[in-house]
């Protein structure tokens, strides 16, 4: 209820308690005051008829009395003048006049106590107070009761019963009290309107704060009092007045400071507290984030570290990191859906679940990358003929592209994909993810170039294959890998047969060209799981996670048919050479990855010796 309301209600509320307690005072007042009037009337009455009938006994005249009692009778407002002769006149002077006779219950009770007795008796009709008065023989006063009755003093001689008509002092009472009741209803008024009136700047200046509170709430702070006075509401008034010009105008400058560190776009009815305290809430993470990120120690670990942040800090379930090659040739995914590329099963393609697998051999072929400006596919639809709906999701689902710069070009890519109906919430929490991956981009950039740096330490700079250093330095993180997902690997250790003919018949420079033909083909034939290695002069290693329907029996004898397959254009012609392969399996052929190299070594021996360009799976009899 509000303050008016109450104000109203209250000064309502005490007029009329008090109308109604001085009604009840009045009414009760009035009709004590009846009571008691009537009383003494009839009090008076008794008396006068004793005075008289005791005159008319004196003188002679009692005889006459009848007349008298008539003539009483036709006062105004006396309805009934009736005397009862007691037990004891009875005897002496004999019963008397008919209406001396009959006497009713009370009017006995009233002789045999010599109590008098009074009562109301309400009457539509006629509202009649009614007393009867004892006459008590007496041997004071003059003349003496005992002279003419022989009675002992205090006997109750008779009574008389009076009833009076209440309707004159019951209609007076109620004139009275109507024009109190006036009285009163215009004093209540006049006072409900004064009070009104010295309270309404208070309940003005209250319903005003309220109102510009309620709209400071929501962030808008051009809510202002107008009440002038000079009373404390003026003071109250003033004040608010300059504080939320006060918080209008800083507050405003703060949220404008804070959205262009963030890029974002304040809308006209933005709520600034909310969506500053947003802000600067997320500029704290962001800090913090940023922290972390520039102690992680490998790029990967950054990765890691922003796809947690996708999915902690904003819920997103469905993602994918992409790195654009130096030389805007390719594009490498990193990481889908929180897990690294390195952990998912299948072939190249198999890594990029969200997107077309042409953009993965083709950079221009990702629209975020070509433009270099945020894909919204959420406002606009078929914005992005790329994007590819994963079959293992039924809802249907919208992406949201994000450009990250290294050096002025796009140097990866964050796809978040969402629900459809969830397209509008992330489309407000896109300049939040921005500042995250914004103030990121310079550490990934720099960590980017050390990997590449120490990429290069670990990749055979002939045929761009790891060489062995990445694997004695990968192992321990394959190896764990494989027993957390309770997998095996298939270890190929392969050599070109007769290749040292080539360097002795065709010189080493056809030789290298080879061994670069072998590298390219080696990582077109398996996935991006996989580990192609060059051991060693002409030996190459290839490591796989295994599932039921990929074996390293079969992607030998693919290798191998390939190979044999290839022709190697060389100066002056082209050249077709063969392949020996030998199959071991891990931990069934070995606990320890290099004693499964070492039985796989062997099983290509065994192929060799058994005629080459063939594969050899090892068993324990070898």
């Amino acid at each position: 209820m509000k303050l008016q309301a109450k104000t109203t209600l209250l000064t309502v509320s005490l007029s009329g308690a008090m109308i109604v307690l001085l009604v009840t005072v009045s009414l009760v007042s009035f009709r004590y005051f009846s009571l008691s009037t009537a009383k003494d009337h009839v009090r008076s009455a008794a008396e006068i008829v004793r005075v008289s009938l005791t005159e008319a006994m004196i003188n002679g005249v009692i005889k006459q009395r009848e007349q008298f009692l008539d003539r009483l009778s036709e006062v105004e407002g006396l309805l009934v003048a009736r005397v009862i002769r007691g037990p004891h006149v009875i005897s002496q002077f004999g019963k008397g006049l008919d209406k001396e006779l009959g006497a009713d219950a009370i009017e006995n009770n009233v002789l045999a106590t010599g109590k008098a007795y009074f009562s109301m008796v309400e009457s539509a009709e006629e509202p009649t107070f009614q007393g009867t008065i004892p006459f008590v023989a007496t041997s004071v006063g003059t003349p003496n009761c005992l002279a003419c009755h022989e009675v002992v003093n205090g006997t109750v001689l008779g009574a008389i019963t009076i009833h009076l008509s209440m309707r004159k002092l019951k209609e007076d009472a109620l004139v009275t009290i109507s024009i109190m009741f006036g009285i009163v209803v215009v004093f209540a008024a006049f006072f409900t309107i004064f009070f009104r009136m010295q309270i309404s700047p208070v309940v003005r200046t209250a319903q005003g704060v309220s109102s510009v509170v309620a709209k400071a709430k929501d962030g808008d702070f051009s809510g202002r009092l107008n009440y002038k006075g000079s009373d404390e509401m003026g003071v109250i008034s003033q004040d608010l007045n300059q504080l939320m010009e006060h918080l209008q105008k800083n507050l405003w400058d703060i949220s404008h400071d804070v959205a262009s560190l963030m890029h974002y776009e304040l809308s006209g009815n933005t709520n600034m507290i909310t969506t500053t305290t947003e802000m600067v809430e997320t500029l704290l993470e962001v800090a913090q984030f940023k922290q972390s990120v520039e102690e992680d120690q490998t790029i990967h670990e950054v990765y890691q570290r922003i796809g947690h942040m996708l999915m902690d800090s904003f819920g997103v379930k469905n993602f994918s990191i992409y790195e654009v090659s130096t030389d805007q040739e390719y594009i490498k995914t990193v990481m889908v859906d929180g897990e690294m590329s390195g952990d998912i099963d299948g072939d190249i393609d198999s890594a990029c679940r969200w997107c077309s697998p042409v953009i993965l051999h083709q950079a221009d072929a990702c629209r975020a990358n070509r433009t270099g400006h945020v894909v919204d596919a959420i406002e606009t639809e078929q914005i992005c003929g790329r994007f590819n709906q994963d079959s293992r999701v039924s809802e249907p689902s919208g992406h949201i592209c994000i450009p990250i710069f290294h050096s002025g070009v796009v140097g990866s890519v964050v796809q978040i994909v969402i629900p459809r109906k969830d397209g509008i919430l992330y489309q407000k929490l896109l300049p939040f993810i921005l500042v995250f991956l914004r103030e990121t981009s310079s550490t990934v950039e720099t960590k980017r170039l050390l990997e590449t740096l120490r990429e290069t330490t670990l990749r055979d700079s002939l045929t761009g294959l790891h060489n062995r250093r990445f694997l004695e330095e990968y192992l321990d993180t394959l190896l764990a890998t494989t027993k957390r997902k309770k997998q095996r690997l298939s270890v190929l250790v392969m050599d070109v047969d007769h290749f040292k003919d080539v360097n002795d018949t065709y010189g080493h420079d056809v030789g290298d060209i080879v061994l670069k033909a072998m590298g390219t083909l080696f990582s077109a034939q398996v996935r991006t799981s996989d580990l192609v290695i060059r051991f060693g002069g002409e030996e190459f290693l290839v490591i796989l996670q295994e599932s039921e329907d990929y074996s390293g029996r079969q992607l030998a004898e693919k290798i191998r048919i390939a190979v044999e397959k290839l022709t190697i254009p060389i100066p002056g012609g082209v050249l077709r050479k063969t392949l020996s392969i030998g199959v071991a399996g891990y931990p069934s052929d070995g606990d320890n990855i290099w004693d499964v190299i070492k039985v796989a070594d062997m099983a290509l021996y065994e192929a060799k010796h058994n005629g080459r360009n063939r594969v050899e799976v090892y068993t324990s009899k070898q």
